[in-house]
């Protein structure tokens, strides 16, 4: 109280609400010009407007005599827009710059609590403002002299080129069919920028005739800011409370709606989702997920759900595949829908997904091709199919997404029993709708087919191979007494012609390879010095008629003993190219050419007094692939490098091992 009798009122002033020009009042605000000229003294040439946009464009007369105004750069800028040429669609038809174009943009969204307001008389007269526009200088006329500047370099760049040239070119026409438009994409298209710019494009201009401020239609049209019969009683507006007219004023601060952030149609928060039936969450989530195990769908319809109206429900919109629940095909695609990719109808689609579906029951791997040349779609819808439920793996195909559920086949199966009914059904329709082959309906035989790799250390490597040798070596041992039982009771046999016979000469690089295979033999053909085919010809493998035998152990002995006494260390493949090079000496005919195995050069070097001498870092080898059946360069490299050089060690590693993908594996057993 003390506050009002110290600001007393000095003047009460009565407030009218005018209504003759509601949504027709716009208030412009020009760019700031100099001092000395206000905007009475410029002349308006022509104005234009777009009601639903509040777009006003305003072409105002530039004062060219004014000693502010570049003549030169006015004149230039003219030459660069229209060019030489004069006529009625040029710019400037007075070859200089003497006009500008304003373009308006809105000031403010909301104007409801803007009021243009005229005193009079004691009187406030105020009338709402529809739209608060800005202008702003517009340089389109820049646009038009980079197009005059581009076709004149077009044309110079053409040269002399004539136009039956032009029309004799032959150019080729590619033809597209627009795809069924869906609705999502309908309403991004909507909402795009490029679409709402041609939609601004399309409304047309509106032409003005703008009226000076000392024009009589501009004081006639003055007198629509007063309010018209301001004395009558029907005049309510302001017969208001304080506190309503203070509300009518000043409205509460609104968020515009389209500055909130609206969610996705399909979008629902687990709030929402729990105050809907079981039935429609467990479609909802369905058909968001697409795959779930059953563990997971109760973890999220919350605690105290029961299972067995869970798995009721589930049932009705989802089938089990591999013990994990994918959405039925008729949930994704309903009756009336279409592909997206190929204007497909749904029942055509929910087939093809249908036998993707059933190929995972089968197997857990499923090829693309296989699927496209069965249902014969596209294959983006094909790729739609696999995505749902798999995922593609680099030249193996799709692999079901999740693992076998075997805790959910255990604890229930007679879901399990009634879902494998339903699927006989289904594939006995797809045997009549696709023409099902006998190769389509059973499965493939894959590697690791329960989903779980199968790893083998190097140590259970060595030892599988050790096992396989030691069974075949009793094998191997009957077969030898036999054959050499049969050799002596041939002794009697008379001597053969040798003078055709000629030996299978086997490599004998220095990089030969070293024979580890255990599983398929020696790589010349023998396995501890015996044929593994009787009837092999490459070579006789110590076959000798009898009276030859003696004879050839001498020669052989001398050969040996000779050598040796020349190179005291050598390894079998060195000896094997000596003896080569020994036999080419000889003359035809000679009783070494009657065949001499490994075995037997092998044997006669153990009988004339040397000895073998076992290979470190074979050892070494097994060692480091016992432990771990792939192991990385460096491991190798570290273990040898004390007793080899990098040269050697490269060369073991070529004669023993194999890179693959940075790691290196043991070709097999590694004997020393």
């Amino acid at each position: 109280m003390a506050n009002e009798e110290d600001d007393p009122i000095i003047q009460e002033i009565d407030v009218f609400l005018a209504r003759s020009l509601l949504e027709k009042l716009y208030l412009f605000q020009y760019p700031i010009r100099p001092a000395s000229m206000t905007y009475d003294d410029v002349t308006h040439l022509s104005a234009k407007i777009k009601p639903k946009q509040q777009k006003v464009e305003l072409e105002m007369a530039i004062d060219t005599l004014n000693p502010n105004y570049c003549r030169s750069k006015g004149e230039q800028i003219a030459l660069n827009v229209d060019g030489t040429c004069t006529d009625e669609t040029s710019t400037y038809s007075s070859k200089l710059m003497d006009k500008q174009t304003f373009c308006s943009s809105q000031a403010a969204s909301n104007v409801s609590r803007y009021a243009a307001a005229v005193y009079r008389k004691g009187e406030l007269h105020l009338t709402p403002l529809h739209g608060i526009l800005q202008l702003r200088p517009s340089f389109t006329y820049l646009d038009k002299a980079d197009a005059k500047h581009r076709e004149r370099e077009a044309a110079n760049e053409g040269g002399d080129s004539s136009q039956d040239e032009a029309e004799d070119d032959i150019k080729q026409i590619t033809v597209r069919f627009s795809r069924p438009e869906t609705e999502q994409a309908r309403q991004r298209r909507v909402q795009s920028y490029e679409f709402l710019q041609k939609r601004q494009a399309e409304e047309h201009w509106v032409h003005l005739h703008y009226y000076g401020l000392k024009d009589s239609r501009s004081e006639h049209e003055r007198q629509y800011l007063f309010s018209q019969g301001h004395g009558l009683a029907e005049n309510t507006e302001l017969i208001k409370s304080p506190s309503e007219y203070l509300m009518m004023l000043m409205p509460p601060s609104v968020e515009e709606e389209n500055n909130k952030p609206v969610a996705p149609s399909n979008v629902l928060s687990m709030a929402q989702l729990r105050t809907l039936p079981l039935a429609d969450q467990i479609k909802i989530l369905m058909k968001n997920v697409k795959v779930m195990p059953f563990a997971n769908l109760m973890s999220l319809l919350g605690s105290g759900t029961d299972s067995t109206a869970v798995l009721r429900c589930i049932q009705q919109v989802a089938m089990l595949v591999q013990g994990n629940w994918v959405v039925k095909s008729d949930v994704l695609y309903p009756k009336d829908s279409s592909s997206p990719h190929s204007g497909v109808p749904a029942e055509v689609l929910c087939r093809g997904r249908d036998f993707v579906m059933w190929k995972f029951t089968q197997d857990r791997w499923v090829v693309r091709k296989e699927v496209a040349a069965v249902t014969k779609l596209c294959p983006e819808d094909v790729k739609d199919f696999l995505e749902h439920m798999s995922v593609a793996r680099i030249n193996k195909g799709w692999e079901f997404m999740l693992p076998y559920d075997e805790d959910f086949v255990k604890k229930h199966p007679d879901i399990v029993q009634r879902q494998r009914m339903l699927w006989m059904g289904i594939q006995a329709k797809l045997e009549k709708v696709y023409n099902l082959v006998k190769e389509h309906l059973t499965p493939k035989k894959q590697e690791a087919q329960s989903g779980h790799p199968l790893l083998v250390s190097g140590e259970q490597r060595v030892n599988m191979a050790k096992a396989k040798v030691k069974q075949n070596y009793g094998q191997l041992d009957k077969e030898f007494q036999k054959q050499k039982a049969e050799l002596k009771s041939n002794d009697a046999s008379s001597k053969i012609d040798v003078s055709n016979i000629r030996i299978k000469e086997e490599p004998v690089s220095d990089e030969e390879p070293m024979d580890t295979s255990v599983y398929e033999g020696l790589n010349n053909g023998i396995i501890n010095g015996l044929h593994t085919e009787e009837d092999s010809t490459d070579t006789l493998n110590g076959h000798l008629p009898g009276g030859c035998s003696d004879r050839v152990a001498q020669e052989l002995k001398a050969f040996v003993s000779s050598t040796f006494k020349k190179q005291f260390v050598l390894t079998l493949s060195e000896l094997k190219r000596l003896f080569n090079l020994h036999l080419a000496s000889l003359p035809p005919g000679h009783i070494l050419f009657s065949g001499i195995s490994d075995k037997m050069l092998q044997d006669m070097v153990l009988d004339t007094g040397c000895k073998q001498i076992l290979v470190p870092h074979r050892q070494v080898l097994l060692e480091i692939f016992s432990k771990n059946y792939r192991v990385r360069r460096n491991v190798i490299q570290n273990q040898l490098s004390q007793d080899l050089n990098k040269q050697e060690v490269d060369r073991v590693l070529k004669d023993c091992c194999v890179s693959y993908g940075g790691m290196w594996y043991l070709k097999g057993t590694v004997q020393s």
